[in-house]
């Protein structure tokens, strides 16, 4: 008994000393001191808090998936980050969604950071793609996923146009986004843009290297609303040069932002702890490989959707098919330039203020790049001009912002 004492706290002692090591080893290049980069990555002046809790719609069944049976209901568990003080007023909602094999925790960084400027964020595990889904993670479940992210539309709405509610009055039922990481992103795309699935009352949408190359450009005439793809060019489960680069010929209006050197896997909150990893998308290419096993990594495309509605049948799956990995940037500074993207993303296009908008505008456009060697931002030109307002006139424009307008008004 005294042996193994000792040796439980010879273990304890190296798993602390394990965590030293990885809590102040491999720490990210800070933004430029006094930089607006380094000002947007504190959190906001609002106290957030979060419930955890389990959301069941009974309108829709889960398939049957390996050996599990099925259920006649779609059960989602997960949280909601708010601001609490009541100052705020009412605020956008934003739906995260998780990639495949993940879970929505991996997205609480967004949300904390997020709720804390303001916003309200609602982030759940979908019945069969996360990673402890039963009978196996489900790739071809994503096609649910957008009934699902209405079904939390639906609800949060609800809870905040009624009285003695955490959330009511918190929610703006005219600013909506949505966004999600790999098949999150894949699913923020489809309830923003597809045919038959698309969620009219989303206003703003974003995918964070999320699949793309099966769209064509007449899969995104459906809708015309403000759409940013996020990814790093060294992803190798959903190829940069495929996926992410093709956006802004695809989408008038779309902006891309670039990261150099950046992996698929960090940008995922749960490996934060596996940044002395050269590459964390090993781990991510061993996980989905293992979850859909010897299946065709492309054969659920034709579950989107048909040719008319711009799904290309011809693509041809380029998962994990780089061999050996390049090295990859810090994932903690990955995940630090995502924070700031995201939120200057969703101000620019959801926040009530049209200061916000407006410095929103001008540090994507401009300001970011040249204090962030490793990002590049992109927009492509809109599908129909609009002529800069007068106070767009008026205000400091970045060289980005003027080329963009010069552009339109050609």
């Amino acid at each position: 008994m005294k042996l193994l004492l000792k040796l439980l706290a010879v273990l304890g002692v190296l798993l602390f000393g394990l965590l030293l090591y990885i809590t102040f080893s491999h720490q990210p290049e800070e933004f430029p001191e006094r930089s607006e980069s380094a000002a947007r990555l504190q959190s906001g002046p609002w106290t957030v808090a979060s419930v955890e809790e389990r959301f069941v719609d009974r309108s829709r069944p889960t398939q049957a998936n390996g050996d599990f049976a099925g259920a006649g209901q779609r059960e989602l568990a997960g949280g909601v980050w708010y601001p609490v003080e009541a100052e705020v007023g009412a605020s956008p909602l934003l739906v995260f969604t998780h990639g495949f094999t993940s879970m929505h925790r991996n997205g609480a960084y967004l949300a904390e950071h997020l709720a804390s400027h303001g916003f309200v964020v609602v982030a759940v595990d979908y019945p069969l793609t996360h990673m402890g889904a039963p009978g196996g993670p489900m790739v071809e479940d994503v096609v649910n996923q957008p009934g699902d992210v209405s079904f939390l539309i639906d609800t949060l709405l609800g809870r905040s146009a009624v009285a003695g509610n955490a959330l009511t009055g918190k929610i703006d039922a005219q600013r909506i986004g949505v966004f999600g990481i790999s098949l999150g992103g894949l699913t923020s795309t489809l309830v923003a843009y597809h045919p038959r699935w698309r969620d009219q009352r989303i206003g703003a949408a974003l995918s964070i290297a999320g699949p793309a190359d099966f769209f064509t450009s007449e899969f995104f005439t459906t809708a015309d609303l403000p759409f940013m793809m996020l990814a790093g060019d060294l992803d190798v489960l959903v190829p940069y040069a495929t996926n992410a680069a093709p956006i802004p010929a695809k989408v008038p209006g779309a902006e891309l932002v670039t990261i150099a050197g950046g992996a698929h896997t960090a940008f995922s909150g749960g490996v934060r702890w596996l940044r002395m990893m050269d590459n964390t998308d090993a781990l991510g290419c061993y996980s989905v490989k293992r979850a859909i096993e010897n299946d065709d990594p492309n054969n659920w495309i034709d579950l989107l959707g048909s040719e008319d509605e711009g799904i290309d049948y011809s693509v041809e799956s380029q998962l994990c098919k780089v061999d050996p990995l390049p090295k990859a940037m810090n994932v903690l500074r990955q995940q630090m330039i995502t924070q700031v993207v995201v939120r200057a993303f969703f101000e620019r296009h959801l926040a009530a203020d049209a200061a916000r908008r407006r410095e929103a505008t001008q540090y994507l456009s401009g300001v970011m790049a040249r204090e962030l060697p490793e990002v590049s931002y992109r927009r492509s030109v809109p599908k129909v001009p609009v002529p800069p307002t007068p106070d767009e006139e008026e205000r400091n424009l970045s060289d980005g912002e003027r080329a963009i307008i010069n552009a339109l008004m050609d």
